[in-house]
């Protein structure tokens, strides 16, 4: 098997991104990208990828330079076999290292693993789980993952939604929080006064308000009434050494970190110098299942929790549920919650979560997702 094409799709929501201005749903992303991977076999592998999407679309088509670093994606993958998946890992990294080892070209290399794996699992008719060697579980507790509202009144009420829709766990992030400390405190408590004691809540308080570690040790300690299961990337991306200062400091609540973390020697940065207690790659940024296999490693060697980002389409939802899947110990499945036609019509077979809040992991093959190509020709920008 020989790989022909990779594609670069550009999708626009009709929407633009906005904050909740009540308890209503956010709408989401703006653009988003989905890279299609076909084969002389006629299997086509897929995947989202949460980066900007006219950059990576330039990842994707840059000519062939010839000096072996500033290669574009197709270029170094057009008739090399998609099962060598290590080895075009290494290839792609290489080449793109004079404008890579981070941000969109690492982002559209995780894409490609992706499609990669996917193209496998269709070819011997395996789910992509088989892949990673064994499902230890069948479904996956899911958490909405949505922006904080800027009341206490819209969060309780975007509370009673989720917990009407079957969800046992629930992420609020971004939005209004940063903006004003003492609000910030009561829009978590509003929060855990509506979901009550058995529901799960999960803190995202961004890192672009340049909090610093003490400002986080704070935060951490004013959160603990309120039983917080985690607090999320809190400090810079590159705070490591922050984040170290923030578990020293001996607060009780869990510190999770790593959606812009990518390569499992970033991850074990964060892990011993950040000392924390979730590690949270996104597929669609670290570096693809390749890298996640060996993320997964740093993260038992040092025993600490994996939970994947996933925050775009089902692609990268069933991408997560069969990493989920394979994992020792199952935290959660985030599932994007935002009201976007763009992301959820582009996907044939979408997820479904069951009465009890899980979401089945895909058995078809691949990662079990269909993509509807009518629907992403309405939405592409770049057909």
């Amino acid at each position: 098997m020989k790989i022909t094409n990779v594609e670069a799709f550009i999708l626009q929501s009709p929407f633009e991104i906005t904050n909740p201005a009540g308890s209503d749903e956010a709408r989401g992303v703006k653009h988003c990208l989905l890279l299609k991977v076909s084969t002389d076999e006629g299997i086509t592998g897929w995947s989202d990828v949460e980066t900007s999407p006219h950059v990576g679309e330039a990842v994707v088509n840059a000519p062939e330079s010839g000096s072996g670093v500033f290669e574009g994606l197709r270029a170094l993958v057009i008739g090399e076999d998609p099962f060598d998946v290590e080895r075009l890992w290494d290839k792609i990294y290489r080449g793109t290292i004079y404008f890579g080892r981070r941000g969109v070209a690492m982002q559209v290399l995780s894409g490609f693993d992706i499609a990669c794996h996917d193209i496998i699992g269709k070819a011997i008719n395996r789910p992509v789980y088989k892949i990673l060697g064994g499902a230890r579980r069948d479904k996956v507790r899911a958490y909405a993952s949505t922006l904080f509202r800027p009341t206490a009144d819209a969060m309780k009420a975007a509370c009673e939604f989720y917990m009407q829709r079957g969800f046992t766990a629930v992420k609020f992030g971004w939005g209004v929080f940063g903006q004003n400390a003492k609000q910030d405190i009561k829009l978590v408590a509003a929060a855990r006064e509506a979901l009550g004691p058995d529901i799960e809540l999960m803190i995202d308080p961004g890192w672009m308000v340049n909090r610093s570690a003490y400002d986080a040790i704070e935060l951490c300690r004013a959160l603990e009434p309120y039983n917080i299961f985690w607090l999320e990337d809190f400090l810079h991306p590159e705070s490591y050494d922050g984040y170290g200062k923030v578990k020293a400091a001996g607060v009780k609540i869990r510190l999770a970190a790593g959606e812009q973390e990518a390569t499992a020697w970033g991850f074990r940065e964060l892990i011993h110098r950040g000392g924390i207690d979730v590690v949270q790659p996104d597929l669609s940024r670290c570096g693809g299942f390749t890298q996640a296999r060996k993320i997964m490693w740093e993260a038992e060697h040092a025993d600490v929790d994996v939970c994947p980002h996933a925050w775009l389409t089902d692609l990268l939802t069933a991408a997560s549920l069969h990493l989920n899947a394979v994992l020792p110990r199952s935290l959660f499945l985030e599932y994007n919650v935002s009201d976007n036609p763009m992301l959820r019509e582009v996907i044939q077979n979408p997820v479904q979560m069951d009465a009890e809040g899980y979401i089945p992991v895909p058995q078809g093959a691949g990662l079990g997702i269909e993509i509807n190509e009518e629907a992403l020709k309405h939405f592409c920008i770049n057909l």
